[in-house]
């Protein structure tokens, strides 16, 4: 029995850094405002390991969804939520032409390697989230940022695949950051 569970407790601890090292993390977050529009760049680092890497390969579509959330801190009650907005890339390999598209709302965009089509994702520029007239000068806001690989998106037989292996959880943890705005322009 002894050696079962130190058996047992060897392969938790092996496993749970590898899990961990799969995540990724968002690296920088910049609010802009241009032409009355707050827009977004951030910067993430993540891996798709050998399973992920293989089925985009074979031309399984892979979605990926940056999640915001802008708040206002109220001492008196709950944070107000300005902003709650997401954007979603579709990466797939087409092997009759045997190129990448990332797909993002009505843009498609061509890639040679999954790490250019993975790129763009990566580095996310320009993303308008709202309106600057929702925002008062002068005030702290509080945002935060995460990256996840949208496993609800999949056909069905691969949602199923996601549920029962840890290969399709990417999620980078929540990256939070702080702005102001003064005279329409952040302040960080």
């Amino acid at each position: 029995m002894l050696r079962f569970l130190i058996t047992l407790s060897f392969c938790l601890l092996n496993f749970l850094p590898a899990a961990h090292g799969r995540e990724g993390q968002v690296i920088r977050i910049d609010p802009l405002v241009q032409q009355g529009q707050l827009l977004i760049d951030a910067d993430v680092n993540f891996t798709l390991d050998g399973d992920l890497r293989d089925a985009a390969q074979k031309g399984v579509p892979l979605y990926f969804t940056a999640d915001l959330e802008i708040h206002h801190p109220r001492w008196w009650w709950f944070d107000q939520t300005i902003i709650a907005a997401e954007q979603t890339w579709r990466i797939q390999f087409n092997a009759l032409t045997r190129q990448w598209r990332v797909s993002l709302d009505t843009l498609s965009l061509p890639a040679t390697t999954l790490d250019e089509a993975l790129d763009l994702v990566r580095h996310i520029r320009g993303w308008q989230v709202g309106s600057a007239d929702q925002f008062r000068p002068d005030t702290d806001y509080e945002g935060q940022l995460r990256l996840r690989l949208d496993t609800s998106r999949l056909a069905r037989p691969f949602q199923v695949d996601a549920l029962n292996s840890n290969a399709w959880s990417l999620t980078t943890p929540w990256k939070k950051f702080t702005f102001s705005l003064s005279d329409g322009t952040p302040r960080n």
